[in-house]
């Protein structure tokens, strides 16, 4: 069906000159109309937007949280796994120290065993409260993934046999000895 203005310009009631204009004065009504109107703001929609905008944070804060617990586990299962295939067997008559925390520990091992761990083969470490022996390469991928399980590494330690610190030895080093020193 064909608008009203065509059916008049071909029954030659109006010519296309005044179609024209007819319909830019139209369009400039319109565009006028829309420039006076005020946008409504729809405060329930602006609530509601803010609340599940407010809801998609706190799920994908909740998400984050969930997804580093599920890392962490993975880790610790891990390094359990780690630790319980490659233990090595400490039955022996010789007592290993070591340092946890600020205090000595022993561990009876066999005298292959002790000097492993003193020449850096062989590395102490945690699991579930008891202390375990494994190679030092095994040890270096357990302490990639979390570093809290290693307790005692010879290869790590800068005490000398001695008990005595390098930079203790040292200390006198920078002063100057006189060359009309007698004794």
């Amino acid at each position: 069906m064909a608008s009203l203005q065509d059916q008049l310009l071909k029954a030659g009631l109006a010519d296309k000159a005044s179609a024209k204009q007819a319909r830019a004065d139209k369009r400039k009504k319109q565009k006028q109309q829309n420039k006076q109107k005020q946008p409504t703001v729809d405060e329930t929609a602006l609530a509601a937007q803010k609340a599940a905008e407010e809801k998609k944070a706190r799920d994908r804060a909740l998400n984050q949280q969930q997804q580093q617990e599920r890392e962490k586990r993975s880790i610790a299962a891990q390094v359990k796994q780690l630790i319980t295939t490659n233990k090595q067997e400490r039955k022996g008559d010789i007592v290993l120290n070591f340092t946890h925390e600020n205090v000595v520990k022993r561990m009876y091992v066999s005298n292959d065993i002790h000097k492993q761990v003193t020449k850096g083969r062989l590395t102490v470490v945690l699991l579930d409260d008891a202390y375990e022996l494994v190679p030092t390469p095994v040890a270096d991928k357990i302490a990639q993934r979390d570093e809290s399980y290693i307790v005692y590494r010879a290869d790590l330690d800068t005490r000398g046999n001695d008990g005595k610190d390098e930079q203790e030895e040292d200390w006198y080093a920078e002063y100057e000895i006189p060359d009309d020193l007698t004794w």
